[in-house]
């Protein structure tokens, strides 16, 4: 009898131990292949992101959105007339320079309006410029395997007694469970960026026609501000992976396997906070509401 449940100890064992180091083969792959394409998705300019949605984006806003900015900026260039001539002395001193400084701003803020597309692509190009380059500084060896990393693994979950083991298969179908939805949150945050950029860009002529009265530019400087939180989150993601990549090196050196695990759970955890915080950094940063 004793026989019999020594060899159904072993026969559990052995499929735990398996089941373990299967489940921790394949527990980061997810992960791994939603960090591994953060440099090339938050490096992308909109139109290289989905040339489809950015020629969609661009039609919008130059057949739907300028036509309106036109008439905010008919409305603002004529309340900046009216403010001109009242500030001098309510009509009694009347300069004709003034007119000439009216036409030059209203020509400024057409020029502006006009041309808001490659304006709001020109902070995004830039942007992409900054990430392409500090990707070969930032960017590391972001893969986990645990199966690999820790020396030895399936000596040590062969030395261990038949309880451990059971904890330590339910610690990891937790934590695989865990880490696919933490590929979800790093998708959420890539592609939800990208869908911001394109919103905002969308409507960029209307701020974009505020700029030539002082009292209503502070509408285009605020859509400025996000413009440049927008393009620089990614190199704010970028420094995130970066740190990312150099806290799971430690994985390599450790000796206790559930620490491994929930070590590696918590590096993850915390990236995505901090993947999902750098859009309100970088607005604050910049100063933007």
């Amino acid at each position: 009898m004793q026989s019999i449940l020594d060899k159904l100890g072993e026969w559990l064992k052995a499929m735990l131990v398996d089941g373990i180091t299967g489940n921790l083969s394949g527990m980061f792959d997810t992960v791994n292949t939603k960090v591994g394409e953060i440099a090339g998705e938050v490096g992308a300019t909109p139109l290289a992101w989905n040339s489809g949605v950015f020629n969609l984006i661009r039609n919008l806003s130059e057949t739907v959105i300028i036509p309106i900015a036109g008439i905010i900026l008919t409305f603002v260039m004529c309340y900046e007339l009216i403010q001109i001539i009242i500030e001098k002395n309510n009509l009694h001193d009347i300069d004709t320079w003034i007119f000439f400084k009216w036409i030059f701003k209203t020509f400024v803020a057409v020029l502006l309006v006009t041309n808001t597309w490659n304006i709001v692509m020109g902070v995004f190009d830039v942007a992409q410029h900054v990430v392409s380059q500090s990707a070969g500084v930032i960017i590391s060896n972001t893969n986990i395997d645990l199966a690999t990393a820790i020396p030895d693994m399936e000596a040590q979950l062969n030395a261990m007694e038949l309880g451990p083991l059971l904890g330590l298969w339910f610690q990891s179908m937790i934590v695989g469970l865990t880490m696919n939805a933490l590929s979800i949150c790093i998708f959420l945050v890539i592609y939800g960026r990208m869908i911001e950029i394109y919103l905002v860009t969308s409507i960029g002529p209307i701020p974009f026609a505020t700029m030539g009265n002082r009292e209503w530019s502070s509408t285009g400087q605020n859509y400025l501000k996000s413009l440049l939180a927008l393009g620089f989150q990614a190199f704010l993601i970028m420094i995130c992976v970066g740190i990312y990549a150099i806290l799971i090196q430690n994985i390599s050196s450790a000796t206790d396997i559930s620490a491994a695990i929930w070590g590696c759970m918590g590096y993850t955890v915390l990236l995505c906070f901090t993947l999902f915080k750098t859009g309100s950094m970088a607005k604050s940063i910049f100063g933007a509401h």
